[in-house]
């Protein structure tokens, strides 16, 4: 058998094996401050080469720190792409749902201000919706497989179980919250006093923006203490609302346009944003007052009323 064995000169001349980084951006470590300079500390990333030790400049360090000092950090590529420390961590564990402020998009994400220096990216599948720069949502902080933090808004569950039954609460009473979930049926709401309230598509007369605050009118009760709501008027308070949507479409149409009782309910809620019986509704009051006529399914401003316009 032929083997090679290094004798002890070769053993002194051989470099030494460098070990692999074990730290990323994205991610929060703890690391030991081995050297300062006139830029800041430096931390050691454990490779046994100087060269990979990190800096954390002065204005990323939020109270002085010494050689020897243990310091979490939170790690980002600077614009030159090198690894940079900041003792600007994010201000919630990982878990933890908060609303977050949408600071930047792109094609394949947005990027939330959980405190940290900088945004976390929440790749494009943990979207619910389309998030703008500057609105706020309900989202998640959590590692990728990559280790890295990253932010998702899937957080169904966790709103579970940070929810809370309503008690108290009668059909009639307003909520307010935040959408954070739409479904095929509907949109999901968070109120402020932590009840789940689930809006059906139909009670929508614009469909509102996943993190976007609204009041909703408490349509149900259920047995569990979730509720049922209402982003529509009440009905009296409608007829007269969607009667002056039609009275508007009129003027606007030289006073008359093709629909009438006769359309079919996808036209008038695409039309409209109301149901068919909220539409008929609406017309019959307007006939009954004699402001509008019906012929061969289209609807007419009177001609009185159409010189008052």
């Amino acid at each position: 058998m032929n083997e090679h064995v290094q004798n002890p000169q070769e053993a002194t001349t051989e470099a030494p094996a460098r070990k692999r980084r074990r730290v990323h951006e994205g991610m929060v470590a703890v690391m030991r401050v081995v050297r300062l300079g006139e830029m800041g500390a430096f931390l050691d990333a454990e490779t046994g080469n100087t060269s990979d030790d990190v800096l954390l400049h002065i204005q990323q360090q939020t109270s002085p720190v010494a050689v020897g000092d243990a310091v979490e950090v939170f790690l980002y590529r600077d614009p030159k792409r090198r690894l940079t420390a900041s003792m600007r961590v994010p201000k919630m564990k990982e878990g933890q749902i908060a609303r977050m402020k949408v600071v930047n998009v792109s094609a394949d994400g947005a990027f939330l201000d959980v405190g940290a220096e900088r945004g976390i990216f929440m790749p494009f599948a943990g979207m619910r919706g389309r998030p703008r720069i500057g609105e706020r949502v309900w989202a998640k902080l959590y590692t990728d497989k990559s280790g890295r933090l990253a932010v998702t808004m899937e957080v169904e569950d966790e709103m579970r179980r940070a929810s809370k039954p309503a008690e108290g609460v009668k059909v009639g009473d307003s909520v307010t919250g935040e959408i954070y979930n739409f479904t095929d049926r509907g949109a999901f709401l968070f109120s402020r006093e932590r009840y789940i309230v689930f809006i059906d598509n139909k009670e929508m007369k614009v469909r509102p923006r996943v993190g976007e605050t609204v009041t909703a009118r408490v349509t149900f009760v259920r047995e569990d203490g979730r509720l049922n709501a209402s982003l529509r008027e009440i009905k009296e308070k409608a007829l007269v609302s969607d009667g002056e949507a039609i009275l508007t479409l009129l003027r606007e149409r030289r006073g008359r346009m093709p629909y009438s009782d006769a359309t079919s309910p996808d036209i008038i809620r695409d039309k409209f944003g109301v149901s068919k019986a909220a539409f008929k509704r609406a017309l019959g009051h307007l006939l009954k007052e004699g402001k509008i006529e019906q012929r061969d399914g289209w609807t007419y401003l009177r001609e009185e009323n159409l010189k008052d316009s």
